[in-house]
């Protein structure tokens, strides 16, 4: 046997999403790229902005001395500065660059994030429905995962949460806005979880970490808010990337940002940068670190729309839907399907060529 048991049953519980993502590229060769619409993967269909290929031309064409060696394993000083003065801005909190660590995306930081602060046996709450990895980024920590419901519209449930908050709970991994549900938090939401494990963190005689994913943070639409999370808890990490809002998920690039108001982050901001290299990584791609920040720093918001194809019998209704829209995905490993939409008025179905997954608008 050349893997693990525990290693063929994660792969058995967890791989139905390159499943259908694999399904997705066949169909697309059999039918044509415009007749399948792949909801396998946050993967974006749309090109990176044009000022990140005149950018990234910019650094190729130009290339200073030593720019492909390797950097301090936290990533290039002046990026990580111009990262905390971006986040300053944004934040009202004054954040320098010995608050960031340049990651290899989101997923890598919340690896090291979780290696950094957690002990074997830990329990770190996440909310159901999840991004299905965070369960084997958590069992990479050695610690245990505890999965709470979230409400019915698919906020935190402050009083479950509570309730579920224990002497082993390490951290609170959070998600906004969310995949799948595209739930956005608002700042009650967030406000009242920094409340409940600030409470636990007396009861209990520990630190509780609040980690927040923010990968999407940048695709809200129609004046719709996303709070950033750092004032409601002092133990906050915050993980994002430029793979959504840049179109580079093949980059990886993205950055972990440290709570300058915890008065522990010099100890913890040493364990990141030792995990970051530690567990591979060793630092975020050179040449990546110019070019997506530069961009990123200009305000870029633009409108993305999706064309829904039609089936092979060559009916052609095509609906129109913008990246607002919240959905769950509930996935069935089938092809040629039926899509069902509820919205507001009343049931909308099309015959879609994609993997079988069917969409409940929220």
């Amino acid at each position: 046997m050349a893997i693990s048991r525990k290693l063929q049953q994660q792969m058995a519980e967890g791989g139905w999403i390159r499943k259908m993502f694999e399904e997705g590229i066949a169909l697309k060769k059999k039918f044509g790229e415009s007749n399948v619409f792949d909801l396998s993967l946050g993967n974006p269909v749309m090109e990176p902005p044009e000022e990140f290929h005149q950018e990234l031309s910019r650094w190729v064409n130009n290339p200073r001395a030593g720019m492909h060696r390797y950097m301090p394993n936290a990533g290039y000083p002046e990026v990580r500065a111009a990262v905390a003065e971006h986040l300053s801005s944004m934040t009202g909190i004054p954040f320098t660059q010995n608050e960031i660590v340049m990651t290899c995306g989101a997923a890598g930081g919340i690896n090291v994030a979780l290696k950094t602060i957690v002990e074997a046996g830990d329990e770190v709450i996440i909310l159901a429905p999840y991004f299905v990895e965070y369960i084997y980024y958590i069992d990479n920590a050695q610690a245990l995962p505890r999965i709470i419901p979230t409400d019915n519209q698919f906020a935190p449930d402050l009083k479950i949460l509570e309730e579920n908050v224990t002497s082993k709970t390490r951290a609170v991994l959070v998600n906004s806005p969310n995949n799948p549900t595209g739930a956005v938090y608002s700042h009650n939401t967030l406000k009242g979880i920094g409340e409940v494990l600030s409470r636990k963190e007396v009861e209990y005689g520990r630190e509780i970490f609040l980690i927040s994913d923010e990968v999407y943070r940048r695709l809200v639409y129609d004046g719709v808010e996303c709070p950033y999370v750092f004032q409601y808890h002092p133990r906050t990490i915050v993980t994002t990337s430029y793979s959504k809002d840049l179109a580079l998920p093949g980059e990886r690039i993205g950055y972990i940002a440290v709570n300058p108001l915890y008065e522990g982050r010099d100890e913890l901001i040493n364990g990141l940068v030792f995990c970051n290299r530690v567990l591979g990584f060793v630092n975020a791609p050179a040449l990546m670190l110019t070019p997506s920040l530069s961009v990123i720093l200009t305000p870029i918001q633009a409108e993305v729309s999706a064309d829904l194809a039609a089936s092979a019998s060559g009916d052609r209704r095509i609906s129109r839907i913008r990246r607002r829209s919240r959905f769950f995905a509930a996935p069935s490993l089938r092809s040629g399907l039926r899509l069902r939409m509820t919205k507001r008025g009343g049931d909308m179905s099309f015959n879609i060529l994609t993997v079988s997954i069917s969409l409940k608008s929220v």
